[in-house]
């Protein structure tokens, strides 16, 4: 606590990060005699589970996304900053964000996530999509699309045939979602849409460098996804490496053999990395991270050394009761967002008791009414499997009234084979997306006549 002459002021806390676990901190510090302010680049809490549904077309933006303001506007201790962190000065206990003002703490709160990592081949970011963003998903939601437009005008085969392949890079829960929402949309929803091409001769490759694609699950569970992966018409290629992404296609080493394989659309769904604000921290504090960035904590939560700083979710390195580090998972960002919340609503500056995590089981789905499902031991796939994703995915589905409702018509309607959205925001797409700094990249020869 801090004083001045007037009297005891109330304690700040800043939440860095309007995500699962920011938010959740935040609301379960409304009834605290504290002052919260939530700094984010972003103006939403972006519902990252259901984003593929974004690019897919079977959800709109508004329906995964709801503006912290609206999350937030009845708490009244709670203010909302749209802006980014830069710097940390543990001394002053202060934040320092983009336009140099500052802005005091007693206690802070890093939920800032993850963003998209090319494993040291940033160049990558030019010519493949991902998928970790809400103006990820618009993007490849056009650019999917635009690859089958571009295909009916292709008069060259071999052009053609480069339109109607789609790689997806990274066999976790988001590569495994995205490739079988990618082939119901060729086989299904749009088989009949146009006169030139067949969609349904789209080739889906899914390629993970790994020996097993949803790798956190137990082999079995893996087995089962890349079955009903394949049943859907996707294309499963384990222990593939990839060497080299163009705008033309992907070169992949597979044991001692190099193949190349053309393609105009490629999924970046591979790696996550610790957003650079927790580097940030992490060298201001003197705290240690791991290759992604992860910051090392204390088993309470808080940094080495700053009782009033506390490091959850994504940013987090922690080992659970097994060893291994805990899952970049929802749940958990949640689970310690209460944690710490908790203690600050105790009088504490951050939590000193250890964090327990429950495990509450690991859920992907697949496609079309197909997910697996491991629940404390329990094995499940197929439509129960399904049916227990949306139901748990709708009960994390918060803010604006109706969203819910909207949700549960989309996701079971896909069941019965409800036709998604093909309505592009732009003119046909690049392949080659805008360099960081704004710049548009080359582009290429889209189409031979």
């Amino acid at each position: 606590m801090s004083h001045n002459g007037a009297g005891r002021e109330r304690h700040r806390v800043v939440i860095v990060g309007g995500g699962f676990g920011g938010m959740e901190a935040a609301r379960h510090l409304k009834k605290a005699n504290v002052d919260v302010t939530v700094i984010d680049r972003h103006n939403h809490l972006l519902f990252q589970p259901l984003i593929y549904q974004v690019a897919a077309g079977a959800l709109s933006s508004g329906e995964v996304a709801t503006p912290i303001r609206h999350v937030l506007k009845r708490q009244a201790n709670a203010t909302v900053l749209m802006a980014a962190v830069t710097d940390v000065d543990v001394d002053a206990r202060q934040v320092v964000l983009d336009r140099g003002d500052r802005l005091d703490y007693d206690s802070l709160i890093v939920a800032c996530g993850g963003e998209t990592s090319y494993f040291g081949h940033d160049e990558w970011q030019e010519v493949t999509c991902g998928l970790k963003t809400l103006g990820d998903a618009v993007d490849l939601r056009d650019r999917i699309f635009g690859a089958f437009e571009e295909a009916e005008r292709a008069d060259d085969p071999a052009v053609r045939d480069e339109w109607l392949t789609f790689v997806v890079v990274g066999g976790g829960p988001t590569g495994v979602e995205i490739s079988g929402q990618l082939a119901i949309l060729a086989r299904h929803t749009m088989k009949r849409d146009f006169r030139r091409i067949d969609p349904r001769a789209a080739r889906v490759i899914l390629l993970d460098a790994g020996e097993r694609v949803v790798a956190a699950f137990s082999p079995a569970t893996s087995a089962k996804a890349a079955e009903e992966l394949g049943e859907l018409g996707v294309t499963v290629r384990e222990h593939a490496m990839v060497t080299e992404i163009d705008s033309r296609g992907v070169t992949v080493t597979i044991g001692d053999k190099t193949e190349r394989i053309a393609s105009r659309t490629v999924v970046w769904a591979a790696g996550v990395r610790t957003a650079g604000i927790a580097e940030v921290v992490a060298r201001a504090t003197g705290a240690s991270t791991d290759r992604a960035g992860h910051v090392e904590v204390n088993p309470d939560l808080t940094v080495g050394g700053h009782p009033e700083i506390s490091v959850i979710g994504d940013a987090a390195q922690l080992a659970g009761p097994d060893g291994k580090p805990l899952p970049g998972l929802a749940t958990v960002a949640v689970q310690q967002a209460r944690h710490v919340a908790k203690a600050i609503r105790d009088g504490e500056p951050g939590a000193s008791k250890p964090y327990k995590y429950f495990d509450k089981g690991a859920l992907a789905v697949v496609g079309r009414g197909r997910a697996v499902c491991e629940v404390r031991g329990h094995r499940l796939s197929g439509l129960i499997a399904f049916l227990m994703y949306v139901g748990v995915h709708l009960f994390y589905l918060g803010g604006v009234g109706g969203r819910r409702v909207t949700v549960t018509i989309t996701m079971i309607g896909s069941l019965f084979g409800a036709r998604e959205s093909r309505v592009m925001d732009c003119q046909l797409p690049s392949v080659e997306r805008p360099l960081p700094d704004g710049t548009p990249a080359a582009q290429p020869t889209t189409t031979s006549h």
